[in-house]
């Protein structure tokens, strides 16, 4: 499907479907809790990279939700909509977000999730060079935030057998874990200082 094609579905449909390289990828959209934690979640990262942005002058950021992110420096058929994410911000206002621009790229993992499509649009993500990649996690009885994993993109690889080459050029490899119960809350300090307390995380 060409992005043309992509714009005259119904907004009900386009709403569920990403284009990997022009083929059409269904995306389910998850429960409310999936929604109401993805934005809870971006507003707690909004407020660490605006404190970021006061102390730091010459960076600016932006965390949004469920933003299309363009593979392609020229065209629209390549794109995946992360569940959050953080993105330099942009010179002109209504300007297309490429993969280049992002900073952070994240998914809560709820039901509507299967393991395939997210380690699916994980090698995407590595792959068009996005420096770090998050995960949220959910959690039932009590519904909540029950941990988040920050994953930073490494080039490159380890030493491998004679013949052995990797599946993906790059890859993301666990870079912090926090698990509510177990911490305070989640502390990082890459690629911007992040304190978020669970607290905060709550709905």
């Amino acid at each position: 499907m060409t992005w043309e094609e992509f714009e005259q579905l119904p907004d009900e449909i386009a709403g569920e479907i990403e284009l990997w390289e022009g083929r059409v990828v269904w995306l389910r959209r998850g429960p409310a809790e999936h929604q109401d934690y993805s934005m809870q979640f971006c507003a707690a990262l909004r407020r660490c990279a605006r404190e970021d942005m006061s102390a730091q002058t010459d960076r600016c950021w932006r965390a949004s939700i469920e933003c299309s992110v363009f593979f392609s420096a020229s065209t629209k058929a390549d794109f995946v909509n992360p569940d959050f994410l953080v993105y330099r911000c942009l010179e002109q206002e209504y300007q297309d977000i490429r993969a280049a621009d992002v900073l952070i790229a994240g998914e809560v993992l709820s039901p509507s999730n299967t393991e395939r499509i997210i380690e699916a649009k994980k090698a995407r993500y590595a792959g068009a060079g996005i420096p770090w990649y998050w995960e949220v996690s959910l959690g039932r009885n009590p519904r909540r935030i029950a941990s988040v994993r920050a994953y930073v993109l490494e080039f490159g690889h380890g030493q491998l057998p004679p013949g052995v080459a990797p599946l993906h050029p790059s890859n993301y490899i666990l870079a912090g874990e926090w698990e509510q119960g177990s911490t305070t809350g989640i502390d990082a300090d890459h690629p911007f200082p992040i304190h978020i307390p669970w607290a905060e995380l709550e709905f």
